[in-house]
């Protein structure tokens, strides 16, 4: 069989370069070997949120005397949870079918291998291409931890597709975006949870302040986290399961738990995908590319996950598919790589985009920060919100927009309006510019900004 393009993965990347190349007339023919939509739709981000939301539903009701709300005899059910996730998850699906279906993507089902320069093979049969896009994604990453192999520990993947299972105490080893988020499901729901982080504190990727700022709010609803601790191995015994781990102090802790979930990144999937070893350069398990994702064999492109050096986000690789299709079309890219917004979906909610403060003074740029807080801001205290703000950070010498941090109520939402500012170079005197609606958190921008000006 012949088609212009193949794409190897129907996630999020996959699908919207096979949408991209198929808008553009190419003939395209998609390989998933599990279920359209990829970890993200299935076992990530979607049912993750979907997660969150019955939660933080049920948090919000337990905690309602301080709305005023008397609910009685308020109880959770995780096992209907799970149903309405898988709900959102199965709609969310059947829609991208029918879009492949109204593109004229063809979708095959079953594991594709990349044979050599052009040619792919799918369950027997042979795809002669011009181009293959690799889309692969990731999966969970389980370090060589004794006791890891246990009955009950888990990865994400077995939370967000398995069984429902109601913990009474969970050990979350890993405290990342993932960790984090799941502490946030299950403490929302009653649960014991126990943090252990090996760095020196939780989401170590981010900003200082902002890290500090989520431990000390989960801190308050009972999390404990242990950072700069070090798991040594994990036993079972007498229905529970004990993980030993050496604390900041250097003294030997162990804490029991119901369940053990690991959460300590994801590795590039190229199990299965190419025909021989060493047809692809590889760094640390993920496809070497260029900076357009064109791999070092003639006319084979990576994106998403699967690429060394990607950012891990879902709209990362929707991005660049999109990208990669329109430099195989000879065309420019269509999105700015370089401006990459990233969303932490705990209580508060966390978004950041461009340089923090820090960063800015590594690189040796001069800055301006402005800083508004949630305490001043009418619907954040409408609403409850814990301790938040919304931080600029702007070029001292024209007050560009560098970067922005946000903790606070719908920080996920409001972060797409800073990702423009930072992307278009824009001002402060620009965003403050512009009116902002009263009462809503976004008014934090407009004052943030208006902090900024002389």
């Amino acid at each position: 069989m012949r088609f212009d393009i193949a794409v190897i993965g129907g996630g999020p990347g996959g699908t919207a370069a096979a949408e991209a190349a198929a808008r553009r007339g190419r003939n395209v023919v998609l390989f998933e070997r599990d279920l359209l939509g990829g970890t993200c739709l299935n076992r990530g981000c979607v049912p993750t949120k979907a997660l969150i939301h019955s939660a933080e539903a049920y948090a919000l009701l337990r905690e309602g005397a301080v709305a005023g709300i008397e609910a009685a005899d308020v109880h959770h059910d995780l096992a209907a949870m799970h149903a309405r996730k898988e709900q959102v998850v199965t709609a969310l699906r059947e829609g991208l079918a029918k879009q492949m279906k109204a593109r004229k993507v063809t979708v095959v089902e079953g594991e594709a291998k990349l044979a050599g320069p052009g040619t792919v093979t799918c369950n027997g049969e042979t795809y002669e291409v011009d181009d293959i896009i690799i889309a692969t994604g990731s999966a969970p990453r389980v370090p060589p931890i004794p006791g890891a192999d246990l009955p009950g520990v888990i990865t994400s993947d077995d939370i967000l597709e398995g069984e429902a299972i109601d913990y009474e105490s969970l050990v979350i080893i890993g405290g990342g975006v993932i960790g984090m988020e799941c502490a946030g499901i299950y403490n929302a729901l009653g649960c014991k949870v126990t943090v252990v982080e090996m760095c020196d504190r939780i989401l170590p990727l981010m900003d200082r302040e902002v890290s500090q700022r989520l431990a000390r709010a989960c801190k308050r609803r009972g999390v404990d986290i242990q950072t700069k601790a070090r798991v040594c191995g994990i036993e079972a015994g007498g229905g529970v399961l004990r993980v030993s781990y050496t604390d900041k102090k250097g003294v030997d802790q162990v804490v029991e738990a119901q369940g053990v979930l690991i959460a300590t990144g994801r590795g590039a999937m190229t199990e299965g995908l190419l025909a021989d070893d060493g047809m692809l350069g590889v760094e640390r398990g993920a496809v070497v590319t260029d900076e357009q994702g064109l791999t070092d064999m003639p006319h084979v492109w990576a994106i998403g996950d699967v690429r060394a050096g990607t950012v891990q986000l879902a709209h990362v690789a929707a991005a660049q598919g999109r990208n990669v299709v329109a430099a195989i079309c000879g065309e420019p890219a269509p999105l700015d790589e370089s401006c990459i917004p990233s969303c932490v979906y705990t209580t508060p909610e966390i978004a950041t985009v461009g340089l923090s403060e820090d960063e800015a003074k590594a690189q040796g740029i001069a800055v301006r920060c402005a800083k508004q807080l949630t305490g001043a801001n009418a619907k954040s205290l409408i609403e409850g919100a814990e301790g938040g703000y919304v931080k600029l950070v702007a070029a001292e010498d024209d007050l560009r927009i560098l970067g922005a941090q946000l903790v606070c109520p719908r920080a996920t939402d409001i972060i797409s309006e800073l990702a423009v500012a930072v992307s278009r170079g824009m001002t402060a005197g620009e965003l403050a510019g512009v009116i902002h609606p009263h009462p809503t958190v976004s008014e934090m921008v407009f004052d943030a900004a208006e902090m900024l000006l002389p």
